[in-house]
């Protein structure tokens, strides 16, 4: 077999992968985030959940780790609960005021990390590397999807 296993799409976006969340936490942590936090505080911040159950799959991840992490974030003063008057059962996540004034310079922060890493990249190219990357993530996804359900 003459294929380079290290030189797979798969190693290469894992390699990135591991390079971007390096990157980012070291610049976010002196705001008080984590790099796994993000998708809950933009989800949060643009209002596209308010649950933890919504916040788990819009963040992609099962819900016992995200009860973790909104329970480390809570303690971190990041986020508040509130009872959810529809039911009782169930309560409601808002950013605090602390993570809100801090959200500005955390995604100033992200987004210059991510022009940094794309030196070199033409606009188009960083575009069309963006929607490539979209659409392998639809690929796996519809996999995983078919996957578990030929489990059941």
């Amino acid at each position: 077999m003459n294929e380079d296993v290290l030189s797979t799409p798969g190693h290469l976006i894992s390699l990135a992968a591991r390079g971007f969340a390096r990157l980012s936490e070291s610049r976010l942590k002196p705001l008080g985030f984590g790099v796994g936090q993000l998708p809950v505080l933009v989800a949060l911040q643009n209002g596209k959940a308010s649950t933890q159950r919504d916040l788990a799959r819009f963040a992609r991840i099962e819900q016992p780790p995200m009860a973790q992490m909104l329970a480390r974030m809570e303690r971190d003063g990041l986020i508040e609960r509130t009872r959810d008057p529809a039911d009782g059962r169930s309560s409601r996540i808002v950013l605090t005021r602390t993570a809100q004034e801090r959200m500005p310079e955390a995604i100033t922060t992200l987004f210059q990390g991510n022009r940094e890493a794309l030196t070199g990249f033409t606009g188009a190219e960083a575009g069309q590397l963006v929607d490539l990357l979209k659409r392998l993530i639809e690929n796996l996804d519809q996999i995983a999807n078919a996957e578990a359900s030929s489990g059941d």
